[in-house]
């Protein structure tokens, strides 16, 4: 239940890992609805430059973004959330007096629920102390301090809509929420949380999150439900990283139910911008994308574990479906990087199919007419049995001369580093 209270606040943030920026007046991204941007930027013509001449243009920007973002390493207020994060994968706590085990998503989108959790270091343990005023955590900053010097502490006003938990826990979700998270009694970074709801229904109308920490970042997300609008910013004293807008005809309320149809999920599409100079548009049909899937997956036959033929068979198995998932991705959704400095497109992202991991089963046939119809079976090994073959959908640049690239070869190791960077960070604040 609680997973669907949220999933469109998961959606945004999955769909708009991005920041605020200072916009250039003469780039084709202006104060413009999303379609228009989007239409402006098909209409820009291919670069002239040679793909080698683009790599190093590239590079440096994502060598910018890394930096920007190397500087997050030394933020107090963030080692401090991943802290209470982790403490609270050591000891889980329920702040709904139930079986639930909450994490720091729940303290921020609850109201009605209160109570002081302080940290024993010597017993792993939160102790909980009553409150009638303030849902308050008190917690080490680092994890290699064992003295309790930061606190999370949040207030909150309800809407008029309950939920009831499976263990039969109620509670009143909010219209806001807002947190102030302290080190060494000085302020380091505050939360709010903003909803409207209708109809008594769980999901939000319109909800936004904005994070500030004392030390240049800020993270805002946002959006609506009809029509779908989502928006996200993570800057650096106010200078954009990267910057998401995106717009979707899905029905939020219809996918929510367990047999929602293909024909609720519409069209996505959607602007990232990196830094200061290049964009990324992305147009899904997302209809078209989930039917082209079943059709996958239905014309593909899970391979019979009591055939000794199996691992040939699973090997070919997930290539046929790393394949059939490149070309409905390529089909259904198109990706284009643009240049906003120059003016130009750079590339089309596509998607390849390349071999990925691979490792041995450790299985062997035992061949045992007596055993089974088909005359053995599997049985664990000491030695190593047949390879399995993974494959994974790679990005590549296409260049208007057709030259197709891997794009981490122009961003280097850079935008891995980046998203990993982005997940791990925004892993804090993810219900489990």
């Amino acid at each position: 239940m609680l997973k669907k209270i949220i999933l469109l606040s998961l959606i945004i943030s999955q769909l708009t890992i991005s920041c605020s920026s200072n916009e250039d007046p003469e780039t084709p991204v202006a104060e413009e609805n999303l379609e228009t941007q989007i239409a402006a930027i098909i209409k820009l013509p291919y670069s002239s430059l040679k793909p080698e001449d683009q790599k190093i243009k590239l590079e440096a920007e994502a060598n910018n973004i890394l930096l920007q973002m190397d500087k997050s390493k030394t933020s107090g207020a963030i080692e401090a959330v991943e802290n209470l994060g982790n403490l609270l994968s050591i000891n889980t706590v329920d702040i709904f007096n139930g079986k639930n085990e909450n994490q720091i998503a729940d303290i921020l989108n609850v109201s009605g629920v209160y109570g002081i959790y302080t940290w024993d270091n010597s017993k792993q343990i939160w102790v909980k102390t009553t409150s009638t005023t303030e849902l308050k955590f008190i917690f080490p900053a680092k994890k290699s301090q064992t003295l309790n010097n930061a606190s999370l502490s949040s207030k909150s006003t309800s809407s008029d809509v309950k939920v009831n938990l499976d263990d039969l826990d109620q509670f009143y979700l909010p219209t806001s929420v807002d947190a102030t998270l302290t080190i060494d009694n000085n302020q380091t970074a505050t939360f709010a949380l903003k909803s409207k709801y209708s109809n008594g229904k769980n999901t939000p109308d319109e909800s936004s999150y904005k994070m500030v920490l004392n030390d240049g970042y800020t993270l805002e997300i946002s959006g609506k439900k009809l029509p779908i609008e989502a928006k996200s910013s993570f800057t650096y004293n106010a200078k954009n990283i990267i910057e998401f807008n995106s717009g979707s005809t899905a029905n939020i309320d219809e996918l929510l139910k367990e047999d929602a149809l293909a024909s609720y999920r519409g069209q996505a599409n959607g602007l990232i911008t990196l830094m200061d100079n290049f964009v990324i548009v992305v147009n899904t049909d997302i209809a078209a994308l989930a039917a082209d899937e079943a059709t996958l997956e239905k014309s593909l036959k899970n391979p019979d574990h009591q055939s000794k033929t199996y691992y040939t068979d699973l090997n070919t198995y997930n290539k046929s479906f790393s394949d059939g998932t490149v070309i409905a991705n390529n089909k259904n959704s198109k990706m284009i990087l643009v240049s906003k400095k120059d003016g130009t497109k750079i590339a089309d992202v596509i998607q390849k199919s390349e071999k990925g991991d691979s490792y041995n089963s450790y299985d062997v046939w035992v061949n045992d007419n007596t055993v089974s119809v088909y005359g053995g079976y599997w049985e664990w090994s000491n030695t190593p049995g047949a390879l399995v073959q993974e494959y994974d959908e790679v990005l590549y640049l296409k260049f208007n001369d057709s030259t197709e690239v891997e794009m981490s070869a122009y961003f280097s190791t850079g935008f891995d580093a980046l998203n990993t960077k982005f997940e791990d960070f925004l892993k804090s604040f993810e219900r489990n």
